[in-house]
């Protein structure tokens, strides 16, 4: 059974080029509801804690400094199959690949500065979710 809810963080690249009002109409436009939602910015120790799935690949120390260079915006999302219809939304990870209309399409520079995150299964919803939100901060 698919899942309710997924993780988004507007990504600083997206943040810093004023595309963040822009990427929520397109969330909202497309029958998302934001349980909860925070402009914040991540610490290294953060950044590390929350990648740390990719903690041997060769460009985690990037994406930390990447995740670490300006603030995000955080959100958890309701929908029904959430996960998967905001990964059809954000579009491929290089958005040279990304369809069009996608966010990712629409907003990111190439596949380091992507725009946005989105949570790629149910599980690591939950979990991302937890990470940035207590539950007295989501409704």
């Amino acid at each position: 059974m698919a899942g309710k809810i997924t993780l988004t963080m507007i990504k600083p690249d997206a943040v810093a080029a004023g595309h963040s009002g822009k990427i929520i109409d397109m969330i909202i436009g497309a029958g998302f509801k934001i349980q909860a939602m925070k402009l914040t910015r991540l610490s290294n120790e953060k950044a590390k804690e929350f990648y740390a799935v990719h903690s041997e690949r060769p460009f985690f120390g990037d994406l930390v400094k990447f995740m670490t260079e300006g603030p995000i915006i955080a959100a958890v999302l309701e929908k029904e199959n959430a996960v998967e219809d905001f990964r059809k939304l954000i579009g491929a990870t290089n958005p040279a690949n990304a369809a069009e209309g996608t966010i990712r399409k629409n907003f990111a520079a190439d596949i380091e500065r992507n725009a946005v995150h989105g949570s790629d299964s149910d599980e690591n919803a939950a979990l991302e979710a937890s990470f940035h939100f207590a539950g007295v901060e989501r409704f």
